[in-house]
């Protein structure tokens, strides 16, 4: 059997690069794969793995959204901007926000799947509704822009409505005449997606800073970032501590994208993160924690280890950043060391030994 033939692949194996190890007292045991892409402008800054082709998913909600700028300029509140962007948690301010885009005698038609909140407190008790899942606020908004457009609001979901084609001559724009559009499918809540490369989505969100002051969608989600997700979500967390300077987005399954001001990518940086096995909020933590770092922004450490500790593969930043990764420790000193002893066993049978 040749192992370098792909199995059971319709297309060619993705080419996932390893970018966490998680070490058990200095040896690898677990090891996260994934892509991740730097673009500024429209040129690649480093690709290790930028080449695989994913779904956008909810990631891309921020360009979805491009579609109803300028009808929502006037059309929608500041909070109901930043929810039609999101993919929440389900909580009662999310609920509240999402729910107050439509008329209340427009909420049955409203197609996101029936669902539980995304993050629950305690014990739950509630049935699932359309409002707690993470994409309401997204239909919600699509409703209403389709109205605001003149469209009709039957079939909003399909492929070949005028919102989902409007957004894909977006991303033409963007992208250029020889970008070649990839496989659409249903998305988890029943809007359609578009394959592209990682390298791709991360041109979308360079263009991000270039057109921050163009429309509402940067300053939406910097100004209400518990919107975007919600407690202890990284893109919440990142918004909170960029001061405005980058927006973030997490997508299923296992994307987050971050779109970057800084005085050394002039054209805007995007930075898109896929992991090959898929969310793991952890691992992704991780990788963001160094992006961030390496271009000078305090990012903290995701909340107490209940693992190894994570070393990330050098090979994720671009080489000329890769000397400031020394300053970056993925752990706090609280962290407690699970994978060995506080003592040295050698010592002690050295000890043992001289008896």
């Amino acid at each position: 059997m040749n192992e370098n033939l792909p199995i059971n692949f319709a297309r060619a194996m993705p080419n996932w690069q390893p970018l966490v190890e998680y070490r058990r007292n200095g040896v690898a045991e677990n090891t996260i794969h994934g892509a991740v892409s730097w673009v500024s402008g429209r040129s690649v800054v480093h690709s290790f793995g930028g080449n695989v082709e994913v779904y956008g998913r909810s990631m891309v909600k921020p360009i979805m959204m491009k579609v109803f700028t300028r009808e929502f300029a006037k059309g929608l509140t500041d909070e109901q901007k930043a929810i039609s962007v999101a993919s929440h948690n389900g909580d009662t301010e999310h609920v509240r926000v999402a729910r107050s885009i439509l008329l209340q005698g427009e909420w049955g038609m409203m197609q996101a799947p029936l669902d539980v909140p995304l993050v629950q407190f305690g014990r739950q008790v509630r049935r699932p509704r359309r409002w707690y899942h993470c994409c309401s606020g997204e239909h919600a908004a699509i409703l209403r822009g389709c109205k605001l457009k003149g469209w009709s609001r039957v079939g909003y979901v399909w492929p070949h409505h005028p919102f989902f084609q409007e957004y894909l001559g977006y991303i033409q724009s963007v992208l250029g005449k020889d970008w070649k559009q990839g496989t659409i499918a249903k998305d988890g809540c029943g809007l359609p997606t578009v394959s592209m490369t990682v390298t791709d989505l991360a041109r979308l969100f360079a263009n991000l800073v270039t057109e921050k002051d163009d429309d509402w969608i940067w300053r939406a989600m910097v100004e209400h970032p518990d919107l975007i997700g919600g407690f202890n979500r990284l893109d919440s967390t990142i918004l909170k501590a960029c001061n405005g300077r980058v927006i973030a987005k997490e997508g299923a399954d296992g994307l987050l994208g971050l779109a970057i001001e800084h005085p050394e990518y002039p054209d805007g940086l995007g930075v898109v993160v896929k992991i090959a096995h898929g969310w793991n909020p952890q691992a992704t933590w991780y990788i963001a924690r160094y992006i961030l770092g390496v271009l000078g922004f305090e990012f903290r450490n995701p909340y107490k280890l209940r693992r190894q500790k994570a070393f990330i593969v050098p090979e994720v930043i671009p080489e000329g950043l890769r000397e400031r990764m020394a300053a970056i420790v993925p752990w706090d000193s609280w962290d407690p060391d699970i994978d060995k002893w506080e003592f040295d066993p050698e010592r002690l049978l050295a000890m043992e030994d001289t008896r």
